[in-house]
């Protein structure tokens, strides 16, 4: 009995290999969707895919177009092809404006975009894109099943580029380009007011001001000097109690003495 069986899914498993490489190989885009719909029922999405590549030039302006761009769409999310999927969704979205799926569409294009964003140290350009297409989305789609999730993602994609925004501005006080990193201080607490950075970019913003007056030439000594002591203000009027307190008033004291050259 257990051989029988053994025998039969075989039979079976082969039919329906042979099956599905006949529909491939078949002229007839009826063929081609019923197996496509098939397998992507069967959540065989990698074997759907093909035969959806095969026929969606063909399909356009089809009864069934709507139904198949949709499966072809979500047989590229589900294997992780966040690229053409995105593209794939937004395309449907604009060709189906009053299709049922089309907030489904909408949604899943936009996070397509935010899988593609990388690690906060490489470039941002697919996490500004995924932000964007979020918010918009947010915007259309006020009380939407997904907008939960969509302030998730656009929440910690945000964040991502606020870290990435902040170690940018970083790496100019590290390399010791003191002017560069104050502007990308002040840019940064700027774009990002809330900021649990804060504290760290005003301290960042005092040491690179500091560094840079007392390393002036005489004619610019005085003015960095003041405007490093400004940064020290701005820093203890935003917490007096800072973790940086103890370098902030090391630095403090070397500015009023250095300072007290120019008022003689």
């Amino acid at each position: 009995m257990k051989k029988l069986l053994t025998l039969f899914a075989f039979v079976v498993l082969f039919s329906s290999c042979s099956e599905y490489q006949n529909a491939l190989k078949s002229e007839d885009v009826a063929v081609k969707f019923d197996m496509a719909t098939k397998m992507y029922e069967a959540n065989k999405y990698g074997k759907a895919i093909r035969l959806f590549e095969q026929i969606a030039p063909a399909y356009k302006g089809k009864p069934s177009a709507e139904k198949m761009f949709y499966m072809y769409s979500q047989s590229l999310y589900k294997t992780n092809q966040f690229y053409l999927a995105g593209y794939q969704f937004e395309n449907f979205a604009s060709s189906y404006p009053r299709s049922e799926k089309m907030e489904e569409a909408s949604f899943l294009g936009a996070k397509c975009f935010s899988k593609l964003s990388p690690v906060y140290s490489l470039d941002q350009i697919d996490t500004y894109k995924a932000v964007e297409k979020l918010q918009n989305f947010i915007d259309v789609y006020p009380e939407s099943q997904y907008l939960t999730e969509a302030n998730t993602i656009a929440k910690a994609l945000r964040e991502k580029l606020e870290m990435k925004a902040y170690e940018n501005a970083k790496i100019y006080n590290t390399v010791s380009d003191y002017k560069a990193s104050m502007v990308a201080f002040d840019n940064f607490i700027i774009e990002f007011p809330g900021t649990p950075y804060k504290e760290a970019a005003l301290f960042y913003k005092l040491d690179s001001a500091y560094k840079l007056a007392i390393n002036s030439v005489p004619s610019k000594m005085e003015e960095r000097l003041n405007n490093a002591k400004a940064a020290y203000s701005s820093l203890i009027k935003h917490k007096a109690d800072t973790k940086y307190k103890s370098e902030a008033d090391e630095m403090l004291a070397r500015i009023e003495t250095d300072l007290k050259q120019f008022s003689k």
